[in-house]
């Protein structure tokens, strides 16, 4: 079966759909990535096929900002989120995809939840699809009715009607890699209409230092992910994590140089990237900003979060994280080193948080796995 996959070109909305798509070829289906230039690399090492489409997500919020985004600027209002989720993105990816779906003919759409764009541009080619989560239902910022008439706009221009129900699955399957105990409960897609599928973490790979597998202390490892990386930040989460016993392991991401954080203490190592997926299962602590895959991932590996959110949905994520009893988060306003040591050096010792962690990466296991699920796609097809 030939099936297409696309995603928005970011890290944090491509990443989630490669254990799919990866699956899907080793299974023996015919496979296609449409996302952009960027991730070309990350696609083609498992033997996919990439074909560049699709607008940056960063240049889409230039022109919806008629100038340099600022992604946690107060210009950063719901009516701008509406109009890049709800019209320049889509409109942009509807347009790429429609020519390489003449080219490619698929049999099966799979697109991710905030890229309606490829949903649509199936709808047009008559071809079914299935809309793929990157996380917790998305729930997209601003009035959703603002969303609604921006992304009907789109679906009118390419003579396409929205379907009633939840706004970016298009009504589509909806593969959800959420955990049941911490989805949404307000979720709106019927159970019969979900194929749950789970979580895996997945980066570029890569190295990692031989001390990681024969560490004794605990292990902590710190990141900000890929889009909201910030030094100051960074920095006094490294000045606290650094008193608490345990090695500290930092990814500064594309967004922040090593440089910027200057002289770090022994205990403490510097990377600006790190294979991720590789390294978790290493790890006693997860020091995050709740991005989708940080969250998603750190379920699937059992151990305590400790969120410092910066944007977006994580704030959302922070929020489950903690009442879920999997970690604790520290919000900017509350900001000190001070703080962020006392938490660490709870939940690394916390037997309740310990074993609430342990228990979701068992739920985790329990859903059917990507192979599992890209022997089901057939049936949607």
């Amino acid at each position: 079966m030939r099936i297409l996959f696309s995603s928005l070109g970011s890290y944090g909305h491509t990443f989630p759909l490669l254990p799919l798509a990866i699956a899907a070829r080793e299974v023996g289906h015919d496979v296609t990535f449409v996302t952009t230039a960027p991730f070309a690399g990350a696609v083609t090492t498992y033997g996919i096929d990439h074909v560049a489409g699709g607008m940056d997500m960063l240049a889409a919020f230039e022109l919806a900002n008629a100038g340099p985004a600022a992604r946690k600027a107060p210009d950063f209002r719901p009516e701008r989120v509406s109009r890049v989720f709800g019209s320049i993105l889509p409109r942009s990816c509807a347009a790429d995809l429609g020519p390489i779906i003449v080219d490619r003919k698929p049999d099966l759409v799979v697109h991710e939840l905030a890229n309606p764009g490829a949903g649509l541009a199936a709808k047009v080619a008559d071809i079914p699809a299935v809309c793929h989560s990157f996380g917790r239902r998305w729930r997209p910022t601003g009035p959703p009715e603002a969303m609604r008439a921006n992304l009907a706009e789109v679906a009118a221009d390419l003579g396409v009607d929205l379907s009633d129900g939840d706004l970016m699955s298009l009504g589509n399957p909806y593969l959800d890699i959420c955990p049941p105990s911490v989805q949404d409960p307000e979720f709106p897609i019927p159970p019969a209409d979900t194929i749950p599928l789970r979580p895996v973490p997945f980066s570029e790979p890569g190295e990692l230092p031989s001390w990681v597998r024969e560490h004794r202390d605990p292990l902590v490892y710190l990141t900000l992910g890929t889009a909201f990386g910030d030094a100051g930040v960074l920095r006094t989460a490294i000045a606290g994590l650094a008193t608490v016993g345990a090695k500290v392991f930092v990814s500064t991401g594309p967004s922040v140089t090593v440089r910027a954080l200057g002289d770090v203490p022994d205990n403490v190592v510097v990377r600006p990237w790190l294979p991720q997926a590789d390294l978790l299962p290493h790890v006693d602590l997860v020091v995050h900003h709740g991005g989708a895959g940080a969250t998603m991932g750190t379920f699937a590996t059992g151990v305590p979060h400790l969120v410092l959110p910066q944007g977006a949905d994580q704030f959302s994520n922070a929020d489950v994280v903690t009442a879920a009893g999997l970690g604790d988060q520290v919000l900017a306003a509350d900001l000190t080193a001070e703080l962020i040591a006392t938490k660490a050096r709870r939940l690394l010792t916390d037997d309740a948080v310990l074993a609430a962690a342990k228990a979701m990466a068992e739920e985790v296991a329990t859903l059917p796995s990507p192979h599992d699920v890209a022997r089901l796609l057939p049936d949607y097809a």
